[in-house]
């Protein structure tokens, strides 16, 4: 990893840590209780917290839920560290590599801006997969993924796999399922995921 490449990934580890530690610390709760509620250890939200350890997706995921955000409000800039903007041009939106799959996220939303809709940007490599255990979630929280480039198999709780190709949108509600992403293609795909969190919602079968 060279010296530029380096500093962004401290940065963006750096992130990670404010958010959980001002939503753990917002919601009123300790190391323990978090860890209670989402299956990771105290000591591994510690180091998250202090910056020195490189989650992988599934323990953001996990983290996420039991602090009842979307995984991409764990990215957001703190709270109070700048004044909200409607736009975020291209250099500004922070992007963070899952050191598991070695798939790369970017938020897309401008920090901040007071708006229920977040999107994000993802650049999967060939062959990856990320499977992102069932919990319960405070909210149910609403998804569409709209595949730019490539192909990926998305499968959500008991349902099929379904194989998501180039153009195609897959709008997904998700309250406690599993939820697994993987590129079946030889090469790199490319998708944005539109996150939208609710209230509680009945789920269709």
């Amino acid at each position: 990893m060279d010296r530029a490449a380096a500093a962004a990934a401290g940065d963006i580890n750096g992130r990670i840590a404010r958010a959980v530690r001002e939503l753990r610390i917002e919601r009123g709760l300790t190391l323990d209780r978090l860890a209670g509620r989402c299956g990771v250890s105290r000591s591994m939200i510690s180091l998250i917290e202090r910056g020195e350890s490189s989650p992988t997706a599934v323990v953001l995921d996990r983290l996420a839920a039991g602090l009842a955000v979307p995984l991409a409000a764990l990215f957001d800039e703190p709270r109070g560290q700048a004044e909200p903007v409607p736009l975020a041009r291209r250099r500004d939106q922070p992007a963070w590599r899952d050191p598991a799959s070695g798939y790369v996220r970017r938020n897309l939303s401008p920090a901040g801006h007071p708006s229920p809709i977040q999107m994000v940007e993802v650049s999967f490599p060939p062959g990856a997969r990320v499977a992102f255990e069932s919990g319960p979630r405070g909210a149910a929280i609403h998804q569409q993924v709209w595949v730019i480039d490539g192909a990926i198999e998305v499968t959500v709780g008991d349902e099929p796999p379904r194989t998501l190709r180039r153009g195609d949108c897959l709008a997904m509600t998700l309250l406690d399922q599993a939820t697994a992403f993987r590129n079946p293609a030889r090469r790199a795909a490319r998708y944005v995921v539109v996150v939208v969190s609710g209230p509680p919602a009945a789920r269709s079968r």
